[in-house]
């Protein structure tokens, strides 16, 4: 069965940065696109980044791009995202995604805090 675990997140300060990790399981890893959503309490759940399946194409919301970086490891079947500069407003648990749109098949997440 598909699983995917994240690892990675942490409280940190301003200006500080990250490396998530999500570890996938039970599909064929190299043939999907993979995403990061966050979803931060009373905010809407926010796609963060996507990657296609051979890591050639990457896309970022406005709100960090720029700052953080998602990149795959197709021969681990890992997805990471690596998060630079954060600031207070990245606080959030981060989930891993199978696909690009917010799918059924996603990880238990990884709570983000950064303080000020």
């Amino acid at each position: 069965q598909v699983q995917l675990v994240e690892s990675g997140g942490g409280l940190v300060h301003r200006g500080d940065s990250l490396r998530l990790s999500c570890e996938a399981s039970g599909f064929s890893f190299n043939s999907v696109r993979m995403s990061w959503y966050r979803q931060a309490p009373g905010k809407e759940r926010e796609l963060v980044a996507s990657i296609s399946n051979t890591g050639l194409l990457e896309d970022y919301a406005d709100s960090v791009r720029g700052r953080l970086i998602i990149s795959r490891d197709n021969a681990r079947n890992l997805l990471y995202l690596q998060m630079n500069d954060l600031q207070p407003d990245d606080t959030a648990v981060y989930i891993c995604n199978l696909g690009y749109d917010y799918s059924e098949y996603t990880g238990q997440g990884t709570q983000v805090t950064v303080s000020s």
